[in-house]
């Protein structure tokens, strides 16, 4: 497929040109926030644009405009982090799609690198079918790569899949390797649980007193080609589904 897939990047009379003979747009949504001391801040964002590209080149899909900024509260008190509240993030999002929507869009993908979106993501896109008759799919991505990286990862659990663990930093060493500073990769236990789940009542405990260094798991296994497995695995999934239920 030739030139880009990002609307961003296309000019209206390519964009118009494109239009014709694409139904389909994927929207790369994420966080900007604490990732461990060893990874960018924005590493849920840049993995759900890379992702977005890399099934683009696969389909008949362009890419749409992405939300960089998640909702983050629970990682707001580390250096850095960026959060929109819920009812923001939901507005920006809705207004996105409503825009895509006006356009011709009837397939709608959300590669989602940020857990605290996944409702938000949700409580849109299911109004939104009933209202236009579109149809959307969500890859709520860090989750998505746990059953696709049994017999890659080493760990299992939050070891290999907790925040900035094994899992991520191996993927972010596949995907942006200038940006991961293995030196300052290592391992952690919870200080203490999220949830204090051993009651009958959930209270809420600040993800910095469970995670000081907003890590948790073993980064320091996380490599390159654990990372390219993972990604591949993930991206031949996508694909799948899409040429299958949005025949693009």
């Amino acid at each position: 497929m030739e030139g880009t897939n990002w609307i961003k990047l296309m000019s209206t009379s390519e964009f118009a040109e494109r239009k014709k003979s694409c139904d389909t747009v994927i929207i790369p949504v994420g966080a900007t926030e604490g990732y461990g001391p060893h990874l960018p801040m924005g590493s849920d964002i840049l993995v759900a644009q890379k992702i977005s590209e890399l099934v683009a080149e696969r389909v008949n899909a362009m890419i749409g405009p992405s939300l960089e900024v998640g909702e983050s509260y629970s990682l707001n008190r580390f250096p850095g982090t960026m959060s929109l509240s819920p009812q923001a993030w939901t507005m920006a999002f809705h207004d996105i799609m409503d825009s895509l929507v006006k356009w011709g869009f009837r397939y709608f993908m959300v590669i989602n690198g940020h857990a605290g979106n996944v409702p938000l993501i949700g409580h849109v896109a299911r109004s939104m079918q009933d209202q236009y008759g579109i149809k959307c799919a969500q890859i709520d991505w860090w989750r998505f790569t746990q059953a696709k990286g049994v017999g890659i990862l080493e760990n299992s659990g939050w070891r290999a899949h907790g925040h900035a663990s094994e899992c991520g930093t191996s993927v972010m060493r596949y995907l942006f390797p200038e940006y991961v500073v293995m030196e300052k990769a290592g391992k952690a236990d919870p200080v203490r649980e999220a949830y204090e789940r051993d009651t009958d009542i959930v209270t809420y405990v600040p993800f910095i007193q469970t995670a000081p260094d907003a890590l948790l798991g073993d980064a320091t296994i996380g490599t390159a080609e654990k990372g390219r497995q993972i990604v591949e695995k993930c991206v031949d999934r996508i694909v799948e589904y899409m040429k299958a239920e949005f025949e693009c």
